[in-house]
């Protein structure tokens, strides 16, 4: 598996925690950005990460910022992203199982460090069910997507 990441500098301090997960799991990723403290555009980041996945080169993308609103808002505007915004584990398993969701958004002053590696680790480990009945609400979300990004 291959993950993008990024953060602004709402999520900066989480982004190490993140990070050091992925590492110890053995799980490829590449870090979009940000780098430090400085006040930034979560948009640059959310759009880097989803078009890694959404281009193929990555499997699934991980955000951070504040809220993770903002991050999931910009996500979802990307053609081929189904973004789950999620501060919990039950959310973060239910949005892969039902939504095969691609990219995860947390936010750093919603979730702890020890709460979001829990909520990661599902959203990593979790599998799309394909029940018929999510497969095809998938492919209703597509077909939206298919009929708005032309």
């Amino acid at each position: 598996m291959k993950v993008a990441i990024g953060c602004d500098h709402g999520g900066i301090n989480l982004k190490p925690v993140l990070v050091d997960y992925l590492e110890k799991k053995g799980i490829e990723f590449k870090d979009f950005g940000t780098y430090d403290k400085a006040s930034t555009d979560y948009n640059e980041y959310a759009e880097a990460v989803s078009n890694a996945v959404a281009s193929g080169e990555f499997d699934k993308g991980i955000l951070i910022c504040g809220t993770g609103i903002g991050m999931s808002i910009v996500a979802n505007k990307i053609k081929g992203i189904r973004c789950g915004h999620c501060h919990d584990v039950f959310s973060a398993k239910m949005t892969r199982l039902h939504n095969d969701a691609n990219v995860l958004a947390l936010g750093e002053r919603v979730v702890g460090p020890g709460l979001m590696v829990e909520i990661v680790d599902a959203f990593l480990s979790t599998e799309f069910s394909y029940d018929e009945r999510h497969m095809r609400r998938v492919d209703k979300i597509k077909a939206i997507e298919n009929k708005n990004f032309k």
